[in-house]
This record gives C-alpha cells, structure tokens and sequence, in this order.
C-alpha cells in the first residue's frame, strides 16, 4: 500500500508555477462549552469571482497545516477542527489549467496521491473534523467535505457536485469510495453517474442534506454561528448524528451489485461504451462495498493518473473550455452598448414553439409579451397552455404564489397586429414557408416602432429572403432556437447581408438574458447545426436508398456516442421536417446533398421505428422497413461511418472557407450544445483530424496540434 508520507511532488509542482493559490488561514474559535475548535478559512485572497480552487501549492499548504493541527490535537490545545470558505465559496475543486501539461500517468498519480494524503489528514488529526459548507463546493471541495468526520451546509449553498464524469474524470481524492458508504450505493450513483451526465447537474443545499451528504442544513443569517454551536453539541455529547443512509449490511449483500447493474446497463442504453469514465467511477463504486479506506484510496490513484493521462480528458477540457469560455465571449459580436432595451415582446404565431417563447421570455425577462395570430381559439389555447406550465412550476416549488401571478398577467393575445405598436422585439414562431415569413413581416412593419429588432426562428430559410419585402431589413436577425425550447442552450443568432450591429447586438444581449449560449453564424442554409446533421442524415438515406439496413445505419455511428441514433434523430425532429431539411439543402448545394423520395414515403407513413405502449424503441417498424425495401449496394457499419466522417469534413472546411462562422470552434460548441455532440469527444473538428477524416476530405487538418481525444 502506498505510503503518503514518503511521496515527493517536487515534479508535480513544477508545472504549477504561475496558479493563484487557495491559502488556509487559520484561527482558534473557543465555543460555548469552553472547547477549543481551529476554523480554517480556504481563500484564494480574490473575490467571489475566482472560485477557491486545489492545485498542488494549495493542497501542500492545506496539508502541512493539518501536520500542525494534528500536533496541536495530541497536545490538548484544541479539541476540533473545523474548515469552511470564504464568502460564498468552499472550493470549485481541483485547478485544471495546468492538469493537461502532465507529463506521464506516474506525475498523473502524483495528484491523486496529493489530494488523499493533505484531504485524508481529515480523519486523522485525533479530534473530530467538521467541514461547513458555505457555498459553493465542487469536485474537489465536496471531496473536502466528504473526508471529514461531519458536515453542515448553508440553505443558500449554490451548487454542490462531483462533476468529474462529465470532464472524463472521477472522483479521485475519496469522493468514490467514502460517498457509496456516507449515503449509500444509490444516492452516490446519482451523485458521481446521473447528476453528471444530465447535462451536469448541481444538488441545492437541500439537495446535499436529504441525500446524507451534509448531516444538518442551517440559514445563511447565522450559518456560521450556527454550525459552530452545533459542532459544540456534537463534542459534547448533546447533539446526536443520525445517519439514515448508511448503508447497512444487506445493502452491502444485496442492493449494492444490483443497483451498479442496473447503472450499467443505463449507461450502455443511453450513452454507449465510448465514454470511459463513468464506467471506471462504477468499477470504483463497486468496489467500494468492501475493503479498506486506504484499499479505496489506492484504487482512486490508479484510476484517476490512468484518466489524467489519456485521450478522453484533453478532449474534454477542449470541450469544457469552449462552452465556459468561448460561449461567454461569442466570437464576432458587435460592442454591447449597441443594444436596444427590450421592454416588450411581440410574438407571431401560438403553436407549440410560440407558446414555448413565450413562457421563455416572460420567465427570463420579466417583460410584457404578446402573442398574435389570425385565430382567437388557437391564441386561447396557447395562453392555456402557458398559464397552466406556470402553474406546474409553482407547484414544483420553482416559483412562488407571487411570481406566478404575475408572469401570468405580463402573458397576453391579440389579433389585431396594432397592438404590435410598442413592441421592442418581434419574433416570428410560424410554419416553414417563406412567403408566409416574409407577409407576416411586412404586415407588423406598418405597427411596430422603428427601434423594434424583429427575429425568425427559421431553421432553414434564408434570413435575408424573409426580410426581402421589409422597408428596414437591417433590423432583422435569425434567432434558431432548439427543441424543447426551455432545454436545450444553443442559440444560433444569424446575420443575414443587410443586418446592422444594433440588431445583433440586440440579439445577443437578449440570448445572453434568455441564459442561452448564442453562436453568430452568416445567413447559410441550415446555419450549422442543420447543415452537418443534413449531411450526416443525407449520407443515411443515401446508404438505406442503396439497400444498406436501418441497423447497419444505427449502428455505423455508435463509436461517436451520440444521444440518439440516425433512426432516432429522424423521428425526433419529424419524417417530414427532415425531408424538407433534406429537400432545402439538396436544393442549396445538389453536388453532395441528397434528396431521397423514400424519405417523403416515409413521412407519409409517419413513423420508423416501432414502440412499446410505454414509448421505448423495441426495434424498426415494419411498414417503413418494407417502403425502403430495394437497392443493390449495401455498405458496412464501417463503410458508412467513414462515409458520414469524411462527408462532415468536407462540409465543415466548406462552411469555414464561406465564412459561416469565425472558426473551427464555433461549429464544435454548436455540435455540443446543439447536437448533443459528446464532451469526451472533445469537439467534432478535432474527432475528424484524429480519424483522418480531415486529411481524406480536404488534405489538412482542423487544428494543430491535434487534440487528442477518443477515437
């Protein structure tokens, strides 16, 4: 078993010369009862801006003074130890802006090791440990916590998470093996596996206390005050810990294996077998039912340096700094001071898309919003639909009584298009018809001010078309939502020829208050998410229409681990919008689009995959099956994939060379928060230069160096 104590992280700290460093200030707290506690403070000495983050200077720090505590502790002079943050923040975790200069899988399991040996000193100091969590602890920071001997945390605390399966990692300073016996198999499964891969999702404080990951939840008013008079009844006997979610021996017998099953086998069915992290953090889990904490700990080292050092996390972090950073800074955006307050909402249309906007834009903006169309009942149904998703939210607990109240009175209809005349932002929610769009523009022109930015969420039409009968084009500006609305966080904000920089930078001002990632794209047909998926499903038709089977397809693309298969996605977006999809880019470029009259007959038959009463995909229908039956040259699951490989690669080099957008990038965050793109992937771009996709299409490659990823 590894010795700690003996290790040298001379070469770990030589790659971390320049990060800021989280000190851990200390100072003695005498409590009521007369016991001495040390209260150390982690802070980095910035404000609330720069989260406390662990990188090895920090964590010698944290671990050095715990060396002094633990002689403090041996000498009488303080009875507790107790760690909590600065304003608002415990930790963020692990720094990893320096992780990707790791040399080798031996430096990598120096930083594993590091963490366990300053996070583990926790419940070794001869006197209990108390973590109070006062904001914000990711990663890392929960690992904190979890290493203590108990926990309390602030009602107020933000988010709390061990995201690391997200970045391709794991939990590596004990998160995997002391959560599953702290709360439980399940709960830490929902914790390290679930949470994670749903789109990275945070516990509240609440969260955190009825999952047993903190033992009692306090206000913010007296948090501090508080948790040290509660610490005081815990050393005192007074107040006993109750810990319901211990998990006891028949969980460990019975419960345990079945639930790392079934999570297996979830993730098989919704993710793949291409992401490697979370199927190494159940291995850790599985394991942690038995054996030593140290035992867990070794395992964590192993698995964590094995991580650290390969393909999977630097395809992350290129994923993960693309939608942190680039996201927040979109590339070609006008000056911010250019933007138009938006005080009013104008929306044409009430169909399912229109009635999502609208219950957006109140939530996010808090402003009047308006629904037109030229039936009064279809208005009168879409203002049911949103007074009663506003009443699901209140009682899901998301908004008050209040609140709910009045998003409800700022939601109104109107048939009368002058009531248009004080509308900031109009945007267009109707069918997919170009001379619809362009009528019913030209008609809320006559009414609405001229400060008003109008926006269409075409998906495929060009913006500047739309525009071409409107006496002022330069105000119109594509605004490409994705469905379902409220979910997913891609934007494409499109600027058509004649679009001026206050109506971008209406538009992306408004994206940004929507709390959704806009990425600017030029007017292109199917922008960029559209355009790739049209290639992608035209390479798919292109193959069934050769007689090659729809399981071949589906299973042609599993290697890049996307959320659905071909057959799926055809479904998901409608037969008969991706024929039109299909049709509109066919007709934009005919030279490697594909139009496909199965396609049609498939729409018309409206469905291509069969289904259980309960919804699940129990294979492919048999109708459709026998529509596309026929064809003379079918192809492998690994012909089609190079196929629909080298098909993106040439399509993306295209729109990059027509200036679609500002570069390589843009498309990747488009992909991911768009498509679905999988982080572990690290981007579409630099997967089609690890595959030689890039080479074979264009002769060069997206990026150099290349970044390295699965493959």
């Amino acid at each position: 078993m590894t010795n700690y104590e003996t290790l040298d992280f001379t070469d770990l700290l030589a790659i971390s010369t320049d990060g800021v460093v989280t000190h851990s200030l200390v100072r003695d707290v005498t409590l009521p009862s007369g016991n001495i506690l040390a209260l150390v403070t982690l802070d980095n000495g910035i404000d609330h801006t720069r989260p406390n983050t662990l990188g090895p200077h920090s964590l010698l720090e944290f671990d050095s003074l715990l060396v002094d505590l633990a002689a403090r502790a041996r000498n009488g002079e303080i009875q507790a130890v107790g760690i909590t943050g600065k304003p608002y923040i415990l930790a963020a975790g692990a720094d990893l802006s320096k992780v990707q200069d790791i040399p080798s899988v031996a430096v990598a399991r120096k930083l594993s090791q590091l963490g366990h040996r300053a996070l583990g000193r926790l419940a070794e100091l001869g006197v209990p440990s108390f973590v109070f969590i006062n904001g914000l602890a990711l990663g890392g920071g929960l690992e904190i916590a979890l290493n203590a001997t108990y926990r309390t945390v602030d009602a107020s605390a933000p988010a709390l998470a061990l995201p690391e399966t997200f970045l391709g990692l794991v939990p590596g300073w004990g998160g995997a093996f002391l959560l599953p016996n702290l709360v439980g198999i399940e709960n830490a499964l929902k914790i390290i596996i679930e949470n994670p891969l749903k789109s990275n999702r945070m516990m509240s404080a609440r969260d955190a206390r009825d999952l047993g990951v903190a033992d009692v939840m306090f206000d913010s008013v007296r948090f501090l005050e508080d948790s040290l008079q509660w610490a005081d009844g815990v050393l005192g006997g007074t107040i006993k810990v109750k810990r319901p979610h211990e998990p006891s021996k028949a969980e460990r017998l019975v419960k345990w294996d079945i639930a790392i099953k079934m999570a297996r086998s979830m993730l098989e069915t919704k993710l793949g077998t291409v992401a490697k992290a979370p199927y190494v953090a159940l291995d850790l889990m599985s394991a942690a039912k038995s054996g030593t904490k140290a035992d867990g700990f070794a395992r964590e080292d192993e698995a964590l340096a094995t991580l650290i050092a390969g393909d999977q996390f630097s395809a992350s972090i290129y994923a993960f700094n693309l939608v942190q950073k680039r996201a927040k800074r979109p590339a070609g955006a006008p000056d911010r001071k250019l933007a138009r307050p938006v005080t009013k909402v104008g929306i044409i249309g009430a169909g399912l898309m229109a009635r999502q906007f609208a219950l957006l834009f109140v939530r996010r903006l808090q402003v009047p919003v308006l629904l037109t169309d030229i039936n009064q009942e279809r208005l009168d149904l879409a203002l049911a639909y949103i007074h009663d998703q506003i009443a699901t939210l209140k009682e899901k607990g998301r908004i008050g009584d209040d609140e709910a109240k009045r998003l409800n009175a700022l939601v109104s209809t109107t048939t009368n298009l002058s009531d248009f005349s004080d509308a900031d932002w109009v945007i267009e929610a109707i069918f997919e018809e170009l001379t619809a769009k362009q009528d019913v523009f030209a008609d809320v022109e006559k009414y609405a001010p001229d400060s008003a930015i109008f926006a269409t969420n075409t998906s495929s039409l060009s913006v500047d078309a739309i525009g071409s009968k409107l006496l002022h084009p330069e105000r119109l500006v594509g605004f490409h939502f994705f469905n379902p609305v409220a979910v997913m966080p891609l934007l494409e904000v499109v600027r058509a020829s004649k679009t001026d920089d206050a109506a971008l930078a209406t538009a992306m001002d408004t994206a940004k208050a929507l709390q959704k990632s806009a990425v600017i794209t030029t007017d292109s047909p199917g922008f960029v998410v559209n355009r790739l998926l049209a290639r992608l499903l035209g390479e798919a038709m292109h193959a069934i229409d050769n007689g090659t089977p729809l399981a071949v397809i589906d299973g042609g693309l599993k290697p890049f681990g996307l959320p659905m298969t071909p057959c799926e996605l055809l479904e998901l977006v409608g037969l008969k919008v991706g024929a039109h999809v299909l049709d509109t880019h066919y007709a934009a470029f005919p030279d490697r689009f594909y139009r496909s009259d199965n396609l049609h007959a498939l729409a018309d038959h409206g469905k291509l995959l069969a289904r259980d009463k309960k919804g699940a995909v129990t294979g492919f229908d048999k109708g459709a099956e026998a529509i596309i039956r026929g064809g003379s040259s079918p192809i492998t699951q690994d012909e089609f994939r190079v196929r629909v490989e080298d098909g993106l690669a040439d399509e993306i080099h295209r729109m990059l060379d027509e200036k679609v957008v500002v570069g390589a990038e843009d498309i990747d965050l488009c992909m991911i928060l768009g498509a679905g793109w999988p982080f572990q992937m690290g981007g579409v771009t630099p997967y089609l230069d690890r595959v030689g996709a890039s080479q074979r299409a264009f002769g060069g490659t997206f990026h150099t160096p290349l970044i390295r990823g699965v493959v």
